[in-house]
């Protein structure tokens, strides 16, 4: 017998507020989670399994409901196409929700929600998907790949059209498939306070499963785990939880031995740096040889960093709120390293953000590419000569990446700075050129990630 007639009903509130107020499904979920934390462990799973799942596989959802109901899901009300969607992905990916659990839950929820009358189509459009579940007619690959992609990768047609023209057909689907794949769970290890060793052997005692990274020896890889902040060695600052992607960008900084080269400590500045896991990295590997600044533009964000910073028992980090786009005078030419990890439409990690593929529009692409032109322009002020500059994105897109690097060593006194000796073996390969690697999730065993590295000329 079902008993989850309740957490449905939790996930059938998220799902309507993000549609509602179009935001992310993460930010209402966690709060929902928040709010019902003493929830079993197996409903909060369920729940967000089932809140997660209906928005990774939207398109597809829609896309069958079209195929089996007379009213199209677009013309649906709210209620109805996602109590359709929910009733769906029950069927289709989750094995232990029997169909019939599956069909009379929504058909309940339904009528909870005082739409009585429209039970029976309900009922009717979920029974005609479960019985043909097998034989649903997807769009034909030979008649029109994008619409095939499209639907069975869940992912707007635009994308999947810009992806094959970028990277050709099979790595554009290699690329859409690693979004329909379970993300790793990584951790970056604090040194400073503890080490691999010691906090895979905690971790482990704790039922979690340990691997090591596949790119640092910073990185730590977790699976087995419910609730991150529960996790022995979080609330003691022994792990920062973060992607190899960004670990990266301390790796091809070579900053260790710009400090050794050094007489004074190293000045670093990251211009957009919440929640902080790139400075939190730089202020952990140099310690008292570096003075980090760490900036971005709202007290809500500049209060994550300080609350990390905290946690990590870090204390050479210069918190404030700035704006990015806002010249500072007392800055210019201060820094040895400028960390400018900016703003972008973040098709790189559509595999943890799964309706970034729905916010994202080209319209917000173009005023992206505009904006981090104007944050590049102003991070080339603070960078000393002689000094670096690193640019980095959660993005794969070349308009805001290649073309924005070739943009920026066109208009600035600047040259591309190679890192071919700092970049791990196993990514050598995706290097753009000496100065640039691209990321691609599928591809490479982390996020989708850009990371350009500038030299000032003296």
């Amino acid at each position: 017998m079902d008993n989850r007639e309740n957490v449905r009903e939790l996930a059938l509130d998220v799902l309507l507020e993000t549609e509602k107020n179009n935001i992310f499904v993460k930010d209402a979920l966690n709060k929902q989670l928040f709010a019902k934390q003493f929830l079993p462990k197996a409903d909060r799973a369920f729940l967000s399994r089932l809140v997660e799942g209906v928005t990774e596989y939207q398109i597809k959802l829609d896309y069958i409901i079209d195929s089996y109901s007379k009213v199209k899901a677009k013309k649906c009300k709210p209620v109805i196409r996602t109590v359709l969607r929910m009733g769906i992905y029950q069927m289709l990916f989750m094995d232990g929700v029997p169909d019939q659990a599956a069909c009379n839950e929504a058909v309940k929820l339904v009528r909870k929600r005082g739409l009585s009358s429209l039970s029976g189509f309900v009922n009717g459009v979920l029974r005609n998907i479960g019985r043909n579940k097998e034989d649903i007619p997807y769009p034909d690959k030979n008649k029109d790949k994008i619409k095939y992609y499209s639907v069975m990768y869940s992912v707007p047609e635009w994308i999947v059209k810009k992806y094959i023209s970028w990277f050709g057909e099979d790595k554009a689907e290699t690329v859409l498939k690693s979004y329909l794949t379970a993300p790793e769970l990584t951790i970056r290890v604090n040194d400073g306070i503890t080490d691999s060793e010691k906090l895979t052997d905690k971790l482990t005692e704790a039922g979690v499963d340990v691997a090591s990274g596949h790119y640092t020896k910073d990185a730590l890889i977790l699976s087995g785990v419910n609730y991150v902040k529960r996790l022995p060695g979080f609330a003691e600052g022994e792990f920062f939880i973060q992607d190899e992607s960004s670990m990266l960008l301390y790796t091809v900084s070579n900053a260790a031995k710009m400090c050794d080269e050094k007489d004074e400590p190293l000045h670093v500045l990251d211009l957009c740096a919440a929640p902080g896991g790139k400075c939190t990295h730089f202020a952990q590997k140099l310690a008292d040889k570096a003075i980090i600044d760490a900036r971005d533009i709202s007290e809500r964000k500049t209060d994550k960093i300080k609350e990390n910073i905290t946690r990590l028992k870090l204390s050479n980090i210069e918190v404030s709120v700035s704006d990015a786009l806002v010249p500072d005078e007392s800055r210019r030419e201060w820094a040895d390293i400028v960390i400018a990890d900016l703003p972008c439409s973040g098709l790189g990690i559509i595999g943890k953000k799964n309706d970034i593929k729905y916010h994202v529009t080209k319209q917000k692409v173009l005023e992206l590419v505009n904006l981090q032109r104007n944050i590049l322009s102003n991070a080339a002020e603070y960078v000393k000569p002689g000094g670096i500059l690193l640019y980095s994105t959660c993005t794969i897109n070349p308009a805001e990446n290649r073309d924005n690097a070739d943009w920026f060593l066109s208009h600035f006194p600047f040259e591309g700075c190679d890192m071919r000796e700092l970049v791990p073996d196993e990514l050598k390969s995706v290097m753009e050129n000496e100065y640039s690697l691209q990321l691609l999730p599928g591809i490479c065993k982390c996020d989708g990630f850009y990371i350009a590295k500038f030299v000032k000329k003296s």
